[in-house]
Formats: C-alpha cells, sequence, structure tokens
C-alpha cells in the first residue's frame, strides 16, 4: 500500500495545498489571504511555505502593490500533481476492499459517548 505524501500530510501543508488547488492554473492568492484561510501566524506559514517550495510543490512571487509589499503564492504543476496523487492515496486507503474481506463493522466497538 502506498502511504501519503509526507510533505503535504502535515496539517498545515495539507491545508495550504487544498485551499491552493480550488484556483486554477497559474492563479495566485496573497499571503494574507492563504493566512486567513489556513488560520496560521504569518511565521509559521511562512516556514511551511519554504518547505512547500523546496518541494517545487508551490510558487512564491513578492513584489509591490504601489508602495506596499505584497507576497502571492501558486500551487505549481508539480504540486498540483502531488496533491491529485496524495488525494488518490487518501481514497485508497480508505477504500472499502482495504478492509478486508466481508468486513462490515462488526469488529468495531460502540461509541459509548453519545
Amino acid at each position: 500500500m502506498q502511504t501519503p505524501d509526507e510533505i503535504i500530510h502535515q496539517p498545515v501543508r495539507l491545508k495550504i495545498m487544498a485551499a491552493l488547488n480550488t484556483l486554477g492554473p497559474n492563479q495566485w492568492l496573497e499571503f494574507v489571504s492563504l493566512r486567513a484561510i489556513v488560520k496560521t501566524t504569518d511565521g509559521n506559514l511562512g516556514a511551511h511555505l519554504v518547505t512547500l517550495e523546496s518541494a517545487l510543490y508551490v510558487r512564491i512571487k513578492k513584489d509591490f502593490a504601489g508602495k506596499k509589499p505584497r507576497t502571492r503564492i501558486c500551487l505549481s504543476t508539480c504540486g498540483r500533481d502531488a496533491f491529485a496523487r496524495y488525494v488518490a492515496t487518501l481514497h485508497a486507503i480508505l477504500a472499502i476492499d482495504s478492509l478486508g474481506p466481508e468486513d462490515d463493522g462488526a469488529s468495531i466497538p460502540p461509541n459509548n459517548n453519545q
């Protein structure tokens, strides 16, 4: 069985990749918007973006909007492909056939915390 991509699997990076995957190819999302979606700090988001950029999963563009600095992020083609593989791997792990023959859930204990 395949294992999920460890770079994407980290929760904050998964949120980043999922958010960027909703955009079309070559569409950019501003850092402040991504930070609001992911609900993390500037430093934490920046560190995760460095990891994703090093893996070539995202492209980062720094420029100015007037006199104000602006950072924008885009999912690369490689990143889009990696995210699709990651999702496919999760689907394979969760597939009914992967639970084993004739597993009807009877071996799962009931949830008594209701």
